[in-house]
């Protein structure tokens, strides 16, 4: 009983990793309609970001501010410079050009970092806490609180500002947004810009527990689009959902499936991915979409 409440535990932490990601692809998803392949290398490249900064004599958190505000700018400016003349290609266009970026990310950090593993410094203590027959890591339990605290966050943001209220009016109808005044473009460029910082937060939660290197992201990119999957590319929430129960998946199938073990961990984001969308398309929390014809 208590390896599987640590391993539930643990899964809540890399779940809350899984969770942060697919969080930032279900923004550019509502936003443009776009599956941003790149967003877990704009990630990596963001903790590199925040990993010179470090380096330069920097603390912690005047680094984790400084590499999310890197983060918006390098969201919004792709948006603006890479997806914008862009917008009347067809989608698998999109498709071929995050996927040219996803490559062009991770070049580019080896590049200038080399492939050497480096450390990452957690904002979290050392020291487990001991709570009765459980002792928790306050790495785990902190990723959690910073993923739930991002999600609460995005949600005030887009039911309390009148920012978030007209980027709510653009995804739903962009037509009926430019009659009324509001400016699409560059609400799409701020969603850009809002999901790369979320995306560098999870780099840079994730970066203390697998070391820093410009492959770091591949596995949690693929567990983030189990969990957009799973939960609904049209719910904010339910990817974060989606996230902490992969994450527990995970680490229950790895610990208690000898076949699985630790060498086959991604074939079941794949096989979550494959069955959603065979059983549900929409995923747990997704509305599929109406069209009028």
């Amino acid at each position: 009983m208590q390896t599987f409440v640590a391993q539930v535990i643990s899964g809540l932490s890399t779940g809350g990793i899984y969770a942060s990601i697919a969080l930032a692809l279900v923004l550019i998803y509502q936003s443009t309609g776009l599956v941003n392949f790149a967003q877990g290398e704009m990630a990596m490249f963001t903790t590199y970001m925040a990993w010179s900064m470090l380096n330069a004599g920097w603390g912690y958190w005047p680094a984790f501010v400084g590499a999310c505000l890197f983060a918006f700018a390098l969201g919004f400016g792709l948006e603006r410079l890479v997806i914008r003349p862009l917008e009347t290609a067809p989608e698998l266009a999109l498709v071929i050009v995050t996927i040219g970026l996803l490559t062009i990310f991770n070049s580019v950090a080896g590049w200038i970092y080399t492939y050497t593993i480096k450390p990452f410094p957690s904002p979290f203590p050392a020291a487990p806490i001991k709570v009765g027959f459980m002792v928790l890591n306050p790495q785990d339990l902190g990723v959690v609180g910073v993923t739930l605290l991002m999600l609460a966050l995005i949600y005030l943001f887009f039911h309390s500002t009148r920012l978030g209220l007209a980027m709510r009016a653009v995804v739903e109808n962009p037509v009926s947004s430019r009659l009324v005044g509001i400016r699409v473009s560059w609400m799409l460029a701020l969603g850009w810009g809002m999901a790369a910082v979320v995306g560098a937060v999870a780099g840079l939660m994730v970066a203390p527990l697998v070391f820093l290197e410009p492959n770091m992201m591949g596995g949690v990119l693929i567990y983030a689009f189990a969990s957009a999957t799973l939960g609904g590319f049209s719910s904010a929430g339910g990817a974060v959902v989606g996230g902490f129960v992969m994450g527990i998946l995970e680490n229950l199938t790895g610990t208690y499936i000898t076949l699985v073990g630790t060498k086959l961990k991604l074939t079941v984001a794949l096989a979550v991915i494959v069955l959603v969308l065979l059983i549900k398309p929409t995923g747990l929390f997704g509305r599929a979409a109406v069209r009028r014809v």
